[in-house]
């Protein structure tokens, strides 16, 4: 198949796309909706968001040098769009989209309830980009919903979560499961050959 070239541009699709909660205090509790967030680092596990230095959110998160990453769903959908669309500057977003603003474990940033998972974050370096800075933090701790929990495994059950993703600015929703890590090279159970006596 042909190629076409284009000028470079971020292809790299989908993204997360998640609530990102800041603010030490009430009064300056805020949430930015990111798309330019990523893992970095397994152990200390690590990420980053990217947000450009105009935006209402960043001299909060670069003051308290702390923010929650808020996995969204598809039940979110609009908040989560509409928290990305206006400012903290001119709106309370917990209020507005009557989230609630529950207490974190080991920071003083607010996590999302309404989020079913949530990762406190420690910022440990500012890289100046372009026309986004990258937060690199620390995750220090991970709050999530009960019932996502499997009480045989101990795994996380994603299948019903419809978490969102971002793709050239359009939202979708996660679909099926469709393998695990190194299911390309499990062995597959040998059926059973043996023959049932009882029916000959």
């Amino acid at each position: 198949m042909k190629k076409e070239q284009l000028k470079p541009g971020n292809m790299l699709n989908p993204l997360p796309v998640v609530m990102v909660s800041c603010g030490t205090t009430e009064e300056e509790y805020n949430i930015i909706t990111v798309a330019w967030c990523g893992t970095i680092c397994t152990d200390p596990p690590m990420c980053y968001i990217s947000i450009k230095p105009n935006r209402y959110s960043y001299n909060i998160i670069k003051k308290n040098k702390e923010f929650v990453i808020n996995l969204t769903t598809e039940k979110l959908a609009s908040i989560t769009d509409w928290c990305g669309v206006r400012s903290g500057e001119q709106y309370n977003k917990f209020k507005e989209m009557n989230l609630t603003a529950g207490t974190a474990s080991k920071i003083k940033t607010p996590i999302i309830m309404e989020s079913p998972i949530n990762l406190e974050c420690v910022v440990k370096d500012i890289i100046k980009l372009g026309s986004h800075d990258m937060f690199i933090a620390e995750i220090v701790s991970v709050n999530i919903n009960e019932n996502l929990m499997s009480n045989e495994t101990g795994s996380i059950n994603f299948d019903d979560l419809n978490l969102l993703s971002f793709s050239h600015g359009n939202y979708y929703k996660l679909g099926r499961k469709i393998g695990k890590f190194g299911f390309s090279v499990q062995k597959k159970k040998k059926k059973n050959n043996r023959i049932d006596r009882n029916k000959h």
